[in-house]
């Protein structure tokens, strides 16, 4: 079952939509590498970006369609210096489950969930 990210209130008064989500969400388009398993069985990897992000989750495109409650890997690929603080070169995984989808001719945007806030 999907927790309830936010409320969704409208302002007769002035026509605006008023969100009360738990965590805000930032507009930032991230590139990133969705990993996951297909309808078929077959592992993919397809490199996607976000539309944007909280630390609970963010909103995906990506070229290959994804399925509701399928668990995914998200990978930043953006190398960091080798050093004490940043450990090996690249960025974990976050580890994600898919809550929604909406497809159009080219694109698959999907609503996702981090199995583990970001610090």
């Amino acid at each position: 079952m999907a927790t309830q990210l936010y409320q969704r209130q409208v302002d007769n008064a002035n026509e605006r939509v008023v969100e009360r989500r738990r965590f805000p969400r930032i507009r930032l388009q991230i590139p990133l590498f969705i990993r996951g398993t297909d309808a078929q069985g077959n592992e993919f990897l397809e490199l996607a970006k976000t539309l944007d992000i909280s630390s609970i989750g963010a909103r995906l495109i990506s070229p290959k369609p994804i399925q509701v409650q399928e668990l995914i890997s998200l990978t930043v690929p953006a190398p960091l210096p080798r050093s004490p603080e940043f450990g090996e070169c690249g960025t974990p995984p976050i580890s994600a489950r898919v809550l929604r989808t909406e497809s159009s001719a080219e694109m698959e945007v999907a609503a996702v969930e981090f199995l583990r806030p970001l610090d």
